[in-house]
């Protein structure tokens, strides 16, 4: 019996994280939201989230330090990407108001509170905490029996050079030995994607894929990219009017099948903006000569 209370034990435990789309509903007045404070009809990955972030907040990286930078916590070369293209140099740190406590970013002794943040801030900031759960302050690289980790919409919100610094975090958690699941609108994620697999199969020097992402050719991070090109990459769309997933994991734009050579849909509006401008611009020219 007690063999099998320790199997059951064992079964039970939480091998995958979820960093749901509806993040930004995971902080209130700038403080992570406990599970209780949810409707009971609410998404429990975003309940279950939000609990998970006060949890870390309040009993790991609430002691006075700021929130961001954290050293023990991202890489350097993370932490000055992030200052440049998301924070711009504010500091996240938590701020007391007696009893109260709340996330603020702070510059030169102010602090500005979460309703005056931009909508990319509101955004990054619960997938920050989320990446933070996941890199340990430890030399484990991992956190408990987590093994996968799902992050759906990462791009919500955020500019295009700020997807590439997450996709670069999302690199440094496959470094971890994390598997990682994305779902995306993004066309600049796939074409992450198309370009890691394509250097994988030139057999390019991790330093080719840094200069993907314009991220320093630094050995840490050097390490993070020799991990990243060993990895094995899939890419699945849903097609709506078969009610089935499809492996376009080739991301071939010649490829027969729409579905394919328009990556599930994401770069059929560019397809069709360079065929109009093309036309155009040869139709100009022939009768330019006429």
């Amino acid at each position: 019996m007690a063999k099998l209370a320790e199997q059951l034990k064992k079964s039970k435990r939480e091998t995958m994280f979820y960093i749901p789309a509806q993040r930004v509903l995971a902080l209130r007045n700038g403080w992570p939201r406990p599970f209780s404070d949810y409707s009971p009809g609410d998404p429990f990955a975003v309940r279950q989230y939000s609990e998970q972030l006060r949890q870390l907040v309040e009993k790991e990286l609430s002691r006075g330090e700021d929130l961001f930078p954290q050293p023990r916590r991202l890489k350097q070369e993370f932490r000055e990407l992030l200052a440049s293209h998301i924070f711009g140099d504010f500091h996240l740190r938590v701020d007391k108001l007696g009893a109260q406590k709340r996330l603020v970013l702070g510059e030169n002794g102010g602090a500005l509170p979460y309703m005056v943040w931009s909508a990319g801030q509101r955004e990054f900031v619960p997938l920050l905490l989320g990446m933070y759960w996941l890199m340990v302050a430890t030399k484990t690289p991992r956190r408990g029996d987590i093994h996968w980790m799902v992050i759906e919409e990462l791009e919500m919100g955020l500019h295009p050079r700020a997807i590439a610094v997450v996709l670069l975090m999302v690199l440094e958690l496959l470094w971890r030995g994390y598997r990682v699941c994305l779902s995306t609108h993004s066309p600049q994620v796939l074409e992450a994607v198309w370009a890691l697999r394509n250097l994988q199969d030139a057999r390019a020097s991790a330093a080719e894929l840094l200069a993907v992402f314009e991220a320093p050719k630094t050995l840490p991070m050097q390490r993070v990219a020799e991990a990243a090109m060993k990895k094995s990459l899939k890419v699945f769309y849903f097609d709506r009017d078969s009610g089935k997933s499809r492996d376009i994991s080739a991301l071939d734009p010649d490829d027969e099948q729409a579905g394919e050579s328009g990556w599930g849909g994401l770069i059929e509006f560019s397809g069709r903006v360079n065929d109009a401008v093309a036309r155009a611009a040869t139709k100009a020219e022939e009768e330019g000569q006429s």
